[in-house]
This record gives structure tokens, C-alpha cells and sequence, in this order.
């Protein structure tokens, strides 16, 4: 489906000028919403035990094989405009959250994977060595949400100042002047909102959308100290966080989030991120793992 064309027509209809409408549809970003229970049509399973292809070994990092914990059918999808997912076969996450979590200051992989099995692969249900890297089966169904930056935050909300306070100088300079720009910004927002409701209940994961604030950073931060080492910039001490900004800014427009889900409870988050390209060809694995506790 056009999803941007349907935005585009309903915003055209409420006497939104083209231009603004397509300054707010690149920044405009649906991720694919998936939950169990909801009674929809399964697109995918959490926990269980996965299908891989015949002959492959179960993803370890060298020494224990890794959880799994959960897979997609590609084809049963939501076909979102760019997202870049595989349109067929099928996609499973595997993560071991408490060592990767451990190994990620050094850099260290080896602790996620992320499968495609292609549509055309003889596949067979995999059984592991050790049965607790397994967790319970349920089916998930999928809806989209539309997702936006921080920095495009509602001007006229009640809690403005304090979304406010949470953005850097930077970010609340974009904000001020898409407003200045955009003076049909709220109308846009909630257009967005009506078409694809905001995320309500629980949910087992996301597939798409926006990176992580702070894991967007880091990759910022990693790929500026980079371009240093390499001699392609010099970045003075008193202006590092402010180029940081800068780079995260340019990066965003890059980089997605692949898939983002809870793991083992509701105080640790497992991710892959991934650059949109390295997506679309094919290379998973250039994805990068991230898992955070919020306690």
C-alpha cells in the first residue's frame, strides 16, 4: 500500500499546501507493531522453537548456542514504503541478553544474530541443546505506527516544557524552526495519528522506525572519533558535542532500528539497529545489538 500517498491525500484535503506536507512526510517513519493476543493474523511467533533451514547449525556465540526469541514471516507482513525488509522467507532474532549486554563495551557480536531463511529453503524445526534458551510459544499479528523525532515533539502539548528540557540545544533549535516552517505541524501530527493510532497495551516488539536517542548518540560519537582517527576531520575539545549533534542529526537519516523487544522482563530491552542500506542489500550482519536495562 502507498502509505505516503494516502497521508499526502488526506493532508491535501484538509487544505495542507504540498510543501509542507512533504517536509513532514521525510521525516515521517511507520514501524510495524507486533502483539499476541489481539486476535489479528499471525505474521510471526515468540518464543518456541524456530525453523532453519535444514542442515544449518542453531546460531551460538562459538561456545552456547543463543536464544531464541522471535521470528517473522516476511510475506505476511505489512508492505511499509522503504522500510527495506526482505518482501519474502523469514526472519529470526536470536540474543543473549546478559552476555551481550556485558561483551558491548568491547565491541563484541558474537552474542546476537539475526536469520533469513528464504522463502525458498527447506527448512525444519530446530531443536536445542540446552531447552531454558527457549521460551514460551505465542503467535503475534501486526499493526503499523507512525513514528517521528523527538525534536518534532508538539509544540502545544501539556507536558512542552518538559519534553523540552529532555532535548539538546541543538534539537530544540530543529523544533523552533519547524515550527516557524510549519505552521500546519499539529494538524500533520494528528492526521498521522488518526491513520495509524498511537501504540495502546503491550507489545512484544517493533520492526522499523527510529533508533534510540542515546544509542543514536553513541553511534554518533563512535563514528566522529572514527573520522578523526582517520584524519578525514579535526574536532576541537570545546566543540566535540556540538559536531556529536551535528552527526547524529546526518546519521539518523541512515541508520533505522530493525527490531526492538523486551527480554526476560520489563526492565530490559534487547535492539538491533541497523543502516538502512546494509538493510536493503541483504547485510544483517552489520547489525548492531544493543540491550538496556531502564532499572
Amino acid at each position: 500500500m502507498d502509505h505516503q500517498g494516502r497521508f499526502r491525500a488526506a493532508a491535501l484535503a484538509l487544505g495542507v499546501p504540498d510543501d509542507e506536507i512533504s517536509r513532514f512526510v521525510k521525516q515521517l517513519r511507520l514501524s510495524i507493531r507486533l502483539s499476541g493476543g489481539s486476535g489479528g493474523v499471525p505474521v510471526g511467533q515468540f518464543g518456541g522453537l524456530p525453523r532453519l533451514p535444514v542442515g544449518e547449525d542453531w546460531p551460538s556465540d562459538r561456545a552456547k548456542q543463543l536464544p531464541f526469541i522471535f521470528s517473522v514471516d516476511c510475506a505476511a507482513l505489512p508492505r511499509v514504503d522503504g522500510l527495506g525488509l526482505p518482501a519474502a522467507g523469514s526472519l529470526l532474532f536470536f540474543l543473549n541478553h546478559e552476555n551481550d549486554h556485558l561483551a558491548s563495551a568491547d565491541g563484541e557480536q558474537r552474542y546476537a544474530r539475526v536469520v533469513h531463511v528464504p522463502a525458498h529453503a527447506a527448512t525444519a524445526v530446530a531443536e536445542p541443546l540446552d531447552p531454558d534458551i527457549i521460551g514460551q510459544r505465542y503467535d503475534v499479528s501486526a499493526t503499523l505506527l507512525a513514528e517521528l523525532p523527538e525534536w518534532f515533539a508538539t509544540r502545544h502539548d501539556e507536558d512542552r516544557d518538559d519534553d523540552e528540557d529532555e532535548l539538546s540545544p541543538f534539537q530544540q533549535q530543529l523544533g523552533r524552526d519547524l515550527e516557524r516552517d510549519m505552521p500546519h505541524l499539529d494538524g500533520l501530527r494528528a492526521l498521522a495519528d488518526d491513520l495509524w493510532p498511537p501504540d495502546e497495551g503491550l507489545a512484544s516488539a517493533y520492526l522499523g522506525g527510529y533508533v534510540d536517542d542515546e544509542v543514536m548518540t553513541s553511534i554518533a560519537e563512535q563514528t566522529l572519533a572514527g573520522r578523526e582517527r582517520s584524519g578525514e576531520i579535526v574536532v576541537p575539545v570545546a566543540k566535540w558535542y556540538s559536531h556529536v549533534e551535528l552527526e547524529k542529526h546526518r546519521l539518523t537519516g541512515e541508520w533505522m532500528s530493525l527490531a526492538r523487544f523486551p527480554v526476560a522482563d520489563e526492565f530490559c530491552y534487547g535492539s538491533f539497529v541497523i543502516r538502512h542500506d546494509d538493510l536493503v542489500a541483504g547485510r544483517l550482519d552489520k547489525a548492531l545489538p544493543v540491550v538496556e536495562f531502564s532499572e
